[in-house]
Order: C-alpha cells, then structure tokens, then sequence
C-alpha cells in the first residue's frame, strides 16, 4: 500500500511539472493611500501614496504568487485641541513604512480579472509624531485582500484594503490604570489603496 501511494504521488508530481510553465516577471506599482487609525480620537483619513516594485510569479493562467517591496505613506488626519480647551487645529500625523509583502491572485476563468489577498510585514522608516505623544513601535503585521484587472500590454489596475493587525503603540489593549484592557481602544492601521502596476514582459 506504501509503495502504491508513493508511486501514486511521484506520478502526480510528474504530471504537475510536466504542465508547468511558470513564468517569472518583474515590475512596478504605484498608487494612492486613504489611511486611518482605529479608535484614534478625534481624527480623519489622509491621503497620500504608495510606490514599489514586484516579481510576478506565474505558475499557471489561474494563480500568481507576488512578493512584494513597497515604500507606504500611513497615518490619519488629527484634530489636536489646545491645552485650555479653546482651541484646534488639523494636522497630519504620518506613519510611513517599508512593507515586505505577498499576495496571491486568482484570476477569474484565467483572464484579466483577480483577486487578490496575502500578508505583509511592515517595518516603520519614520514618523512625525509629537513628541509628548507616544512613539508608535517600529513594525507592523498587516492582512491585504482587494480586486483588479489586468491588460494584455502588461498594466494592472487594482483596489485593496490593507488591516494592520499590531497596536500602533504595541499594545494588546490600553492600561486605564485599572488593569482594564479594552479591545475596542486598540488602534490599528486601516489603509484603502487604488494604483497601477506595470508588470515587464521577459522572454
């Protein structure tokens, strides 16, 4: 019976490679941010951009696994309120990071059509917050899902939603001093994303 399903397994890897054409494409993207932080007070999205490069990973005219390295512009529009109470202004509180991530699409019925999903680790290049504020940790774990379409000449248009998965402060809940975490209170990075890629033909 051993020997049956080992044969039975190696013929089937067999026939996988024997099908295979993978294809190995690098290429570009760019595109813009509308970020927010979860639970962060009194405060809006911002937009800003995006901008990396890619390998496309083509194992068959259904699925591609994308590595990607990407230069992300994060953070959220905050109102910050004067220490008597009588005064307020908007500024822009940016978390940029260099995100390492992943993505699978699936291409519907093999053509221009995906979607897409996969993880991203993000590592923090800076931030502009005030220095009376709390430093926001230095990396971040995040979970992309999102939609696009893909032309023959090599452009792709794509949609995505980004959740961060790690406190911004690295906190599983906030300390009220009571020893009472709330998971409500956690602020987490949410990014909407809509770009343009361009992914170079090799032959």
């Amino acid at each position: 019976m051993k020997k049956i399903t080992v044969i039975a397994f190696v013929f089937f890897i067999g026939i996988i490679t024997s099908n295979a054409q993978v294809r190995v494409s690098p290429g570009i993207r760019g595109g813009l941010n509308v970020s927010s932080f979860t639970n962060f007070g009194d405060s809006d999205p911002k937009t800003d951009f995006y901008v990396g490069g890619f390998v496309a990973i083509r194992f068959n005219k259904y699925f591609t696994l994308q590595p990607e390295l990407t230069y992300t512009r994060q953070g959220a529009e905050v109102r910050e309120y004067e220490i008597n109470g009588y005064g307020s202004r908007s500024t822009n509180y940016d978390l940029n990071y260099l995100s390492l991530g992943a993505v699978g699409k699936f291409h519907i019925g093999g053509k221009g059509f995906h979607i897409l999903a996969g993880p991203s680790l993000d590592i923090k290049t800076d931030d502009n917050f005030p220095a009376y504020d709390y430093n926001p940790v230095g990396v971040d774990l995040a979970l992309v899902a999102g939609v696009g379409y893909s032309l023959p000449n090599g452009l792709t248009f794509e949609a995505r939603f980004k959740q961060g998965m790690i406190d911004i402060y690295g906190y599983d809940g906030l300390d009220n001093g009571n020893n009472n975490y709330y998971y409500d209170d956690i602020i987490l990075n949410q990014v909407f994303q809509i770009g343009i890629s361009y992914t170079f033909k090799v032959k």
